[in-house]
């Protein structure tokens, strides 16, 4: 597999290669090894979720607080979503800016998104399956979001306003300037301080 590094740090592309013959197609969608080699230690995984979306519904902005938040593998293993990768974390050098893969069941990319990044997506087909691995049980108290539509992120969803669908959480969740405010928001410090006790551990 091929891994790239994003333009927000701490978040990686990860495509596989594929080996197709008469009888369908085999790949390796996840490698702890080799995600290890370039973050810096290995996941610890605690959960796996499924959600199953139709076209043009958005899920996110979510995070969680930090530490220990929660890394996430995503794929998609049914149509096709745009995953986007958004960073909250105050004093970040790219706060505020965010990154995008397309994730399908043609290319069968895959994203990670390290701890106290926020994490969105939007299905661009009906009932697209999103797979996530995490490296932490939900929690609901200290799971938190922004407003997917804040202006001054500016998440290019590549659909018509009218045709997004998403649920009152996210739309009544704060702006970025507003979640920054309110001290909700995880720091670039905290964040860089947690990533190097995993790498300390991995050593």
């Amino acid at each position: 597999m091929q891994i790239r590094e994003l333009k927000i740090p701490d978040s990686y592309e990860i495509t596989p290669k594929q080996f197709g013959d008469d009888r369908g197609v085999f790949l390796e969608w996840y490698r702890f090894d080799r995600l290890e080699e370039a973050i810096g230690h290995p996941l610890s995984l605690a959960q796996a979720n499924t959600s199953v979306s139709k076209r043009g519904v958005v899920r996110g902005i979510h995070f969680a607080d930090i530490p220990p938040s929660q890394a996430k593998y995503v794929t998609a293993t049914r149509g096709a979503v745009l995953d986007f990768v958004i960073d909250i974390r105050v004093g970040s050098p790219t706060f505020g800016q965010w990154d995008s893969v397309l994730l399908d069941e043609q290319d069968r990319r895959a994203i990670y998104i390290a701890e106290g990044l926020g994490h969105c997506f939007v299905a661009l087909s009906d009932d697209a399956t999103v797979s996530y691995l995490v490296t932490a049980p939900f929690n609901a108290p200290r799971e938190h979001g922004v407003n997917p539509l804040d202006p001054e992120i500016g998440l290019d969803f590549t659909l018509d306003s009218a045709d997004l669908l998403l649920s009152p959480k996210d739309t009544d969740a704060p702006s970025l300037a507003e979640a920054a405010a309110s001290g909700l928001l995880p720091t670039w410090e905290a964040a860089r301080a947690f990533y190097d006790s995993l790498n300390s551990k991995g050593n």
